[in-house]
């Protein structure tokens, strides 16, 4: 009589294990602006480290509806997720030890505050590989010039930015990791239905967008067709009037062809920078 066959565990996706996954909170981000536990989480012999974002731990904001931002940084992976670029960790919106919240992957960065990619030189225009941002006071009434990578990662994650209307893109949000992916995070403060992008990603502000952006934000558009599976999730995330603001902006790239330019009625850059 032969051995029983073998059956091999099932695979369990991030986003599973994230949302079915006993959590056990080990820390808290002490830098973070609101409240960031730092877990394990498991889930049929299967583990990881995230960062779970308790709704009750959110500080109110004078523009934003309280106690919605983890709910935009879900939204936010899922529009990434539409683009097929993944540039958010896998995330998810669900019950733990300090009630409903975010729950996002652990994203081990091979630099901090995006090193590599954010630089202040001297002069007044960037070397070959890099692009301007603008130039920051560096005390004894000195100044530098701001530069970020031309880099087709930061790229990418400066259209999703410009997409998602994303009101606080900072060094120490990119996240480069030792696989030469860049994953962006902190994304509570996105999908306004007012202007609020504020980015140091202006680099590339006013030049044409690439083919493959182009690309992607027609599909874009099409994921995001009324009774589409994507406007669907989006709708239990963010509100009516935002899921149109996301569609005409996506619309407005589309027809100007070209990365947005700073409005002048909003501070253009986050503060601090990093």
């Amino acid at each position: 009589m032969s051995a029983p066959e073998r059956i091999p565990p099932r695979s369990v996706t991030a986003t599973e294990l994230l949302a079915k996954g006993e959590l056990t909170v080990r820390g808290r981000i002490r830098d973070a602006s609101n409240a960031a536990l730092f877990c394990a989480v498991s889930y049929e012999g299967q583990e990881a480290t995230c960062i779970y974002k308790p709704v009750a731990g959110e500080r109110p904001l004078w523009d934003f509806p309280d106690g919605t931002l983890a709910q935009r940084e879900v939204a936010a992976y899922e529009v990434s997720e539409a683009t097929g670029w993944g540039l958010v960790p896998p995330t998810v919106l669900r019950d733990g030890p300090y009630g409903e919240g975010m729950c996002q992957l652990w994203i081990e960065a091979t630099v901090e505050d995006g090193a590599e990619l954010l630089a202040l030189v001297e002069g007044d225009e960037p070397e070959d590989g890099w692009k301007a941002i603008g130039f920051a006071e560096v005390g004894g009434g000195r100044t530098a010039l701001l530069v970020h990578a031309d880099d087709e990662r930061l790229r990418r994650l400066a259209v999703l930015d410009a997409v998602i209307n994303n009101a606080d893109r900072k060094g120490s949000h990119l996240l480069p990791t030792a696989d030469g992916r860049l994953y962006g995070i902190d994304h509570g403060v996105t999908f306004h239905a007012e202007d609020k992008l504020r980015t140091l990603l202006w680099g590339w502000a006013g030049e044409a967008l690439t083919v493959e952006a182009v690309a992607v934000l027609g599909s874009l558009r099409d994921a995001l067709g009324d009774g589409s599976g994507l406007a669907v999730r989006l709708r239990e995330l963010i509100t009516s009037d935002e899921v149109e603001a996301l569609r005409a902006r996506v619309e407005a790239l589309l027809v100007s062809g070209r990365h947005p330019e700073p409005s002048g009625e909003w501070p253009a850059i986050p503060w601090p920078p990093v």
